[in-house]
């Protein structure tokens, strides 16, 4: 195998594979490419034979890269690869509706600039840890009566929240200062006897998994205050002595 996959096993490039024949299939729904574009590049992920030359097949579409694989560290520039940097394939609205059902979008996929997502006494999941997004502001416009929405950003996203809840929640609490150089999301809407919640969550993170994480990064912290604490009355103890 290459050096390029780091004597990674056969398994881990197959999953590299995976992700990319994924992107581009997600690319081509998007008409992003033609018929003809996108069988030879499904064909060169197929006889790829590196990361390097998969990533290749990537670079000059929407996104730009791959998402980080297992066995690789994440750069800040491989984070803000999921920016899509043409504005013009970037559509313009889309439409996600729940009644009496649930919705899911998740995965590589692309949100247009204005999203609207409705749930009626059911449930919609938007995930964008690995939506590649669009240049400035993407925007998503909830309205749930009974029922429930959940958006899920990665770590560091710029999120804007102004929704109001009647008789219900919208709910947001980032658990970290965001990245200035990562892609703003825009969420406005209503809740009406029913639910919105933006949580933060890392890629293939379960929501009882974020919230162990959470639970620990708070006791971490409160540590480091008692001992930052005990730290100062310690030397206030010697010069009292001294």
């Amino acid at each position: 195998m290459s050096e390029d996959a780091g004597g990674a096993p056969e398994l881990l490039l197959d999953h590299t594979r995976q992700i990319t024949i994924d992107a581009l299939c997600e690319h081509f729904a998007n008409d992003v490419m033609s018929v003809e574009e996108f069988e030879r590049r499904v064909d060169g992920a197929h006889e790829a034979s590196s990361n390097a030359e998969l990533r290749e097949l990537l670079r000059d579409l929407p996104g730009g890269n791959l998402p980080a694989v297992p066995g690789e560290a994440a750069s800040p520039a491989t984070a803000r690869d999921y920016t899509v940097t043409t504005r013009d394939r970037v559509k313009e609205r889309s439409f996600a509706v729940a009644v009496m059902g649930g919705t899911r979008r998740a995965g590589r996929w692309s949100p247009a600039r204005t999203n609207y997502t409705i749930a009626v006494m059911g449930g919609a999941e938007i995930d964008f840890r690995e939506a590649v997004m669009g240049p400035g502001v993407t925007e998503i416009h909830v309205f749930t009566i009974w029922g429930g929405v959940e958006v899920i950003v990665p770590p560091g996203m710029n999120v804007e929240s102004h929704g109001i809840g009647i008789m219900g929640g919208f709910e947001h609490a980032p658990d970290r200062p965001a990245d200035p150089n990562a892609p703003t999301l825009r969420v406005t809407g209503l809740a009406v006897m029913g639910g919105v919640d933006i949580s933060v969550r890392h890629a293939g993170e379960s929501a009882r998994d974020a919230r162990r994480r959470r639970r620990q990064e708070r006791r971490d912290k409160a540590r480091e205050l008692r001992e930052g604490a005990d730290d100062v009355r310690g030397r206030i103890r010697r010069r009292l002595r001294g």
